[in-house]
């Protein structure tokens, strides 16, 4: 009779405990790693312990906020408390709750140096230590200490802006933006492996943190006031100080808080040491884990946690469920060449970043700066009046003419006239680059059929392989900034340029040159005189295509520090400024209307020429 009531007692509990788990718990996929991490152990416990349903729901930060206010997700396994407007609205409306402190002493943030500089020059602690070690952190491209600034669109970016003009320290060091995340590690990760100095702005939890040994620049205590004005762009408060500690912590919505008060008290004790957390991520990246494996594989290191986050019988519950986990076979090998390429990138890196990134200085202080300059040098009216003579000339036509002068009047009016030059100068530089070389390159494989098929393969992957797989290398190789862009932006519009190149001169009717070389024409005289002007308008295709692809990529280049109207559109993504992003997306659409246009002109122009010539 005793061991019956127990029985009935016990499924009474268990009623009590999983009753309210009969819909599946919606929680935010969050994009970054510490939040990927924290989201999937969360899902681990409550699915093995709980036995509650967990689904994810992807979607930007902003609108996974907006649907925990209207109760259409239930949790945020990771927020940074006091960053998001959206948050706080909804804990003003009393719809949305935050629950414990993930991370134990917060997330910090700060300007930082690695380990081996610190070794080398022990003095240098503070902020006012840096104008005496300045000249330490002279990059090799620009020949001038520089300080490598927080993604672009981050509240630190305007923080760390303010924050340098304040100790002076612009009058020594050139503020660099990254353009994201992935930029500013993989030029810290370059910097590290040659052991050259670097001081830059940085974050934990991440992975980096684990991987480096990194040492914090010591600036004055927080200052709350002081952070709000640095903050806005048009205080002009000249106060110094130190960053804030943020609190993590787990986001839910009243209506879930109310109907899961076991789930609640879970939340209120899970908690991260930094060490831990930056561990897990590094691990995660480095080994190639998923979320959910990186998950599993802590849970099963770190037992002790589990003793403290889940009483027995929950613990009992997420052992059983543990080892019955059923591990799938898959039908194909697990093969695995992303560490070969990322030991042979390093050794690029260690061996020959060096000699590289001289050569990326000597190519912006003289190839892309002048052209910068002689666009700079000229007053904006001058160039809006020689864009419309440009489009008259070629196309005759008085709406292209008039849409051109006034599409770059908008620019200019939209105050995005200093990045169109920046953006513009990258742009002939990279067409020049691209004409150069692919003209020539078209040419020879045109007349050579062996050497065509062998570089045909080569063509196929410049122009199929998805462009921000070689950002990353490039930047690593050739430092932040405009001549890394260069290379990235040759790299993708020479394809299309060799191809059409190659293919109107195949296209030439052998007659012809038959015909010349019966004039007694040379090799090279034939070329000039019969074969290039025949495949004038195939060329002029491939011209088009390689400005339009280079103008697409200078703009996708923002994301390795290349400034410009790409930049405006990245700051307007990070920052989610709808307004910013329209108007500097409409520059970009205004100037490659204008500049496809204008070149379609011209080869139509010589291509009507050429068959008057015919006739």
């Amino acid at each position: 009779m005793i061991r019956l009531l127990l029985i009935c007692f016990g499924l009474l509990i268990s009623s009590f405990t999983f009753a309210e788990c009969k819909e599946p718990i919606k929680f935010a996929g969050l994009t970054w790693e510490s939040g990927q991490f924290t989201t999937a152990v969360l899902k681990k416990i409550i699915e093995k312990g709980y036995g509650c349903n967990v689904v994810e729901v992807s979607g930007s930060s902003s609108a996974q906020e907006n649907a925990l206010i209207q109760d259409d997700l239930q949790v945020i396994g990771e927020i940074w408390v006091g960053r998001s407007p959206v948050i706080q609205q909804g804990l003003s409306s009393k719809k949305i709750e935050v629950i414990g402190n993930t991370l134990k002493g917060g997330a910090t943030q700060g300007w930082y140096i690695p380990h081996y500089l610190k070794v080398q020059f022990p003095e240098l602690n503070t902020q006012q230590d840096l104008i005496k070690y300045a000249s330490v952190f002279n990059n090799e491209i620009s020949n001038k200490p520089q300080f490598l600034n927080c993604p672009t669109g981050w509240a630190c970016e305007i923080f760390n802006k303010r924050l340098i003009q304040n100790t002076h320290l612009n009058q020594n060091f050139k503020t660099v933006q990254p353009g994201t995340g992935a930029a500013l590690d993989a030029e810290i990760s370059a910097a590290y492996q040659r052991k050259k100095p670097i001081l830059f702005y940085y974050w934990q939890p991440t992975g980096l943190m684990a991987k480096y040994n990194f040492v914090p620049i010591e600036f004055p205590a927080y200052n709350e006031k002081c952070w709000s004005d640095l903050l806005k762009k048009d205080n002009q408060n000249s106060c110094v100080s130190g960053f804030p500690t943020s609190t993590l912590s787990i986001a839910v919505s009243t209506k879930f808080k109310q109907q899961h008060p076991e789930l609640i008290d879970l939340f209120e004790k899970i908690q991260f040491t930094p060490e831990q957390l930056n561990h897990a991520i590094l691990e995660m990246n480095e080994n190639k884990q998923t979320a959910e494996q990186q998950a599993d594989i802590f849970l099963k290191n770190h037992p002790e946690l589990l003793k403290q986050w889940l009483n027995l019988d929950m613990l009992k519950r997420f052992d059983t469920e543990q080892n019955t986990t059923i591990e799938q076979k898959h039908f194909f090998p697990n093969w695995d060449i992303q560490d070969i390429l990322n030991h042979g990138l390093k050794s690029l890196v260690t061996q020959f970043a060096e000699p590289l990134r001289q050569f990326s200085g000597f190519l912006a202080q003289y190839f892309i700066q002048p052209v910068q300059s002689i666009l700079v040098f000229f007053p904006a009216w001058f160039w809006i009046v020689f864009t419309g003579i440009t489009a008259w000339l070629g196309s005759q036509r008085i709406v292209l003419t008039v849409f051109s002068m006034l599409g770059l009047y908008l620019i200019g009016a939209f105050g995005l006239w200093d990045a169109l030059i920046q953006t513009t100068a990258l742009l002939i530089c990279s067409v020049l680059m691209t004409l150069l070389i692919g003209i020539p390159v078209g040419i020879a494989i045109a007349q050579k059929p062996k050497l065509y098929r062998i570089v045909q393969p080569i063509l196929d992957v410049m122009q199929t392989m998805p462009s921000f797989v070689y950002l990353i290398p490039i930047l690593m190789l050739f430092g932040l900034g405009n001549v890394p862009a260069l290379f990235a932006t040759f790299i993708y519009a020479v394809a299309p340029l060799i191809r059409l190149t190659a293919l109107g001169i195949q296209q030439v009717n052998p007659e012809l040159q038959e015909t010349g070389q019966a004039f007694g024409t040379s090799k090279r005289q034939q070329l000039f005189w019969v074969v290039l002007p025949l495949a004038r308008p195939s060329i002029m295709a491939g011209i088009n295509q390689a400005i339009m692809m280079s103008l697409s990529m200078v703009v996708l280049a923002s994301m390795i520090g290349a400034p410009g109207l790409g930049e405006n559109v990245l700051q307007a993504i990070q920052t989610l400024n709808v307004g910013q992003g329209i108007e500097s997306g409409l520059a970009i659409v205004i100037l490659a209307i204008i500049i496809d246009r204008i070149t379609q002109a011209y080869g139509s122009k010589n291509s009507d020429r050429l068959k008057a010539d015919k006739r």
